[in-house]
């Protein structure tokens, strides 16, 4: 995870969309920059429905959501038409972002150890600067702790 007060390391991602998305496109506002395992799965759809139905709300106080992790731009748009999801969310199959943010671990189910996303939380302020983290998220109350804050 990395340091608060520490600049947000700069990617370029597609969205459900196909859209490059640059974090430094977000200068002069807040981000809420979450990762997350895998799309469709039980406790990454509850963070991803929590935070579109509080969307809104964020954006009120100035922050843009952007949820990452590793899936395709195709299961994104998937998973946002299923979901009705009314944020944003970016593909990393590459990992660019995920290892920029150290949330690429080792994780361990059922005796097996492989490397995987550990779901992950980051404010960043209108300078980039990164002003919360959480790496011990609990999906369901993810969005209403970090609204909050």
């Amino acid at each position: 995870m990395l340091e608060i007060g520490t600049k947000a390391t700069d990617f370029a991602l597609k969205d459900q969309n196909g859209d490059i998305h640059h974090l430094s496109d977000y200068l002069g506002q807040k981000v809420l920059l979450y990762f997350y395992p895998k799309d469709d799965s039980g406790a990454c759809t509850k963070q991803a429905l929590a935070y579109s139905k509080l969307n809104d709300d964020f954006l009120k106080k100035g922050i843009k959501v952007l949820g990452v992790s590793k899936d395709s731009v195709v299961s994104h748009q998937n998973f946002v038409k299923k979901q009705q999801l009314t944020i944003t969310i970016l593909s990393d199959p590459d990992l660019e972002a995920i290892k920029a943010y150290d949330v690429w671990k080792e994780k361990k189910l059922y005796g097996r150890s492989y490397m995987g996303v550990v779901r992950t939380t980051y404010l960043i302020d209108e300078k980039g600067i990164i002003i919360d983290a959480n790496d011990r998220v609990k999906a369901a109350d993810d969005a209403a702790i970090m609204l909050n804050k």
